[in-house]
């Protein structure tokens, strides 16, 4: 995985990629290994929950993260201090919060609902951007944007309207995929000035100062299980640590907008997992709903206008 030059010249603000073409085989690459590591996370997390509390998932996967980036020799090339702080931030929004949010989720809503709650990114990602930028994307991103909330919608209405503990799952679940989308602009700039690995290691271990004692906390109520403790390996290595690299380029080549659409991919692989492996159910509005978000990330993928 390339990595960036570090230019001599202070971190410019933006959230703009340095690639504003159609995806190449790269750009697609890049989006279909963070689509199938994401994806299947949710089925390891079920698999974790079984025998760990919450906390203990957390703990476990933050922990393999940063053991997998810190064996990589390019994650310890230095960072100036003064961008640290918005690095910590990172691994606070990011990882931390978000970890913590869907163990706690998806023990009221189906690993498959999770996956496809994550197709909201875009959406929020954009619309961070227009924030922070003051600028709207460009008209095919915004169609595509657009597709996909409304699939989005066909996805979590049902399960808002199921219960009072699914509410709460979805609503978790869109929280940390809120933070998702504004830690993808945050990231942009650290990326293509450091490159995603040094980036991701000390968000990382940021996140695990406050992992810990959350994680401790959880052990009294956890027992052992193989079978758990096996599923915490891919969830920690791939979906913590390798999968956030793979977006810190992807988002530093074609900007938080556009690089968030790889998480509409997320879905099909969450669904996939979910119904042949823990026999869960779909909704037909969910596979209509999947259907529409991958026609907007289609469209988001085009040229930038």
């Amino acid at each position: 995985m390339a990595e960036h030059a570090r230019p001599t010249n202070s971190m410019p603000a933006t959230a703009i990629g340095t690639n504003r073409e159609a995806f190449a085989l790269r750009e697609w690459g890049l989006l279909a290994s963070i689509a199938a590591i994401w994806g299947s996370s949710f089925l390891f997390i079920d698999v974790g929950l079984e025998a760990f509390r919450p906390g203990v998932v957390t703990l476990a996967r933050v922990t393999l993260g940063v053991v997998t980036l810190a064996a990589i020799p390019r994650s310890r090339a230095p960072i100036d201090r003064e961008h640290l702080v918005r690095i910590a931030l990172l691994g606070v929004i990011w990882i931390a919060i978000p970890m913590i949010i869907f163990p706690v989720a998806q023990q009221w809503i189906d690993s498959s609902v999770a996956g496809m709650l994550n197709a909201a990114m875009p959406i929020f990602s954009a619309a961070w951007a227009t924030i922070l930028l003051r600028a709207f994307p460009g008209w095919r991103q915004m169609v595509g944007i657009g597709i996909g909330f409304v699939g989005v919608m066909a996805i979590s209405v049902p399960e808002l309207t199921d219960s009072s503990a699914s509410a709460t799952g979805v609503g978790l679940v869109l929280l940390a995929v809120l933070l998702y989308g504004l830690s993808a602009n945050l990231t942009v700039p650290l990326q293509q000035r450091y490159g995603s690995l040094p980036v991701l290691l000390r968000a990382q271990l940021a996140a695990l100062v406050i992992v810990v004692p959350y994680g401790l906390l959880h052990l009294n109520g956890s027992t052992w299980a193989w079978k758990s403790a096996l599923a915490m390996i891919p969830l920690g290595a791939l979906g913590t640590g390798l999968a956030y690299a793979l977006m810190g380029t992807l988002v530093g080549r074609v900007g938080a907008a556009r690089g968030s659409i790889a998480i509409y991919f997320v879905p099909i692989v969450a669904m996939a997992l979910g119904v042949t492996i823990l026999d869960e159910t779909l909704r037909p509005f969910a596979i209509i709903g999947t259907a529409l978000v991958l026609v907007g990330a289609w469209i988001a993928s085009r040229k930038e206008s």
